[in-house]
């Protein structure tokens, strides 16, 4: 096969989808090298897997939980934090909720883990 008059170079064939729409043929990916199967099992047994998981977590801390830091684990808005401290944590779970606010600083939830079940 010949080169074109204009010096360009050959195209790589685009093939048609389902939509009759042409599409570029898929790039080769780079392997994700850097992390190793190791760290991604060490990552997933310290991370809670489940943001019901996280949320816990974070409110069984001495220091508690505010709604923002809750709100940057689960990235839930603020009426979805509230409704989850007080369906699910306080009436399905039955754990103790209390929440304190010191002065010139945000409001804190935290829970007590049931003794005795």
């Amino acid at each position: 096969m010949s080169k074109p008059a204009n010096g360009a170079t050959k195209r790589a064939p685009r093939t048609i989808t389902k939509r009759g729409r042409s599409a570029k043929p898929n790039a080769p990916r780079e392997s994700c090298a850097s992390v190793t199967t190791e760290a991604r099992v060490e990552a997933q047994i310290e991370a809670p897997s489940t943001k019901q998981e996280r949320m816990l977590t974070l409110l069984s801390r001495p220091e508690g939980a505010s709604v923002a830091e809750m709100m940057l684990a689960t990235n839930w808005q603020q009426h979805s934090v509230r409704g989850f401290l007080a369906g699910t944590v306080k009436k399905k779970l039955g754990f103790p909720l209390t929440s304190s606010k010191a002065a010139d600083d945000v409001r804190r939830y935290r829970i007590k883990a049931r003794r005795g079940r």
